[in-house]
């Protein structure tokens, strides 16, 4: 298989760690993205050692001048991008009549302005290749007290379609994956009840989500594009009533 140059936002620990993983193990060069330096460099260091050709970005993805300068880092050593995966994101469930403007617009750039910036970044020098950006099923349904995440979330899924259009002069495919339960910690420390409400009968893994990463970027598989790849288990095709 041919070597890829891959970049992976919010890549220090949970999802994004695996899909940087997942990509490491089919032979790909990545780029492992997130603002934690310190976990995103032990977690590169490992890699290293385990002899992965895998490299450290530092990068606030919700402003715009870090995503310029990790995407021209990501140009001096790798000298072109074929992937872009748009994991990072952060949730923060609070009462609506407490939220305040920074916890809004900090929902909002953490989650969405990060999807449009590094998506026009990287696509500045991107011949070809795939983006994929996580959405999640909370973009079309919802708990209470969930709207800036659910706002940011239905935002990517409207900016994937836009970027599809937009970036076909450049053969470039965009795609979102929607998830659902995908337990990141614990798994198992899951009960019976967490398992059993879904209707293929298990809570998510990460390698779940990241095998559908791989599948989306095959280039053999381009002619999917602007679409949203649901994740869940098949939780948001049951209808649930109390009895």
């Amino acid at each position: 298989m041919a070597k890829r140059v891959a970049v992976v936002t919010g890549a220090a620990k949970g999802i994004g760690l695996e899909i940087a993983k997942t990509f490491l193990s089919r032979g790909d060069e990545v780029h492992l993205v997130d603002a934690d330096e310190e976990t995103l460099m032990k977690e590169v260091n490992q890699l290293k050692e385990d002899g992965f050709p895998a490299f450290g970005q530092y990068a606030d993805v919700g402003n715009l001048e870090h995503v310029a300068g990790m995407v021209q880092q990501v140009m001096n050593i790798s000298g072109r991008i074929d992937i872009l995966i748009n994991n990072a994101g952060r949730s923060e469930f609070k009462s609506i009549w407490d939220v305040t403007e920074k916890d809004w617009l900090s929902i909002i750039n953490s989650n969405l302005s990060s999807v449009f910036y590094c998506s026009r970044e990287a696509a500045r020098f991107m011949n070809g290749g795939s983006i994929v950006n996580l959405c999640s099923t909370r973009a079309f349904m919802s708990e209470e007290n969930t709207q800036a995440y659910s706002a940011s979330k239905g935002g990517i899924h409207a900016l994937t379609h836009s970027l599809a259009v937009t970036f076909s002069e450049k053969n470039i495919s965009v795609n979102a994956i929607s998830p659902g339960w995908i337990e990141t910690e614990n798994y198992e420390e899951l009960r019976d009840v967490d398992h059993n409400q879904h209707p293929s009968n298990r809570v998510g893994k990460v390698s779940d989500i990241a095998r559908a990463c791989l599948f989306l970027t095959d280039k053999d598989n381009n002619f999917i594009n602007g679409e949203n790849l649901i994740i869940d288990g098949g939780m948001s095709r049951k209808m649930i009533y109390e009895h």
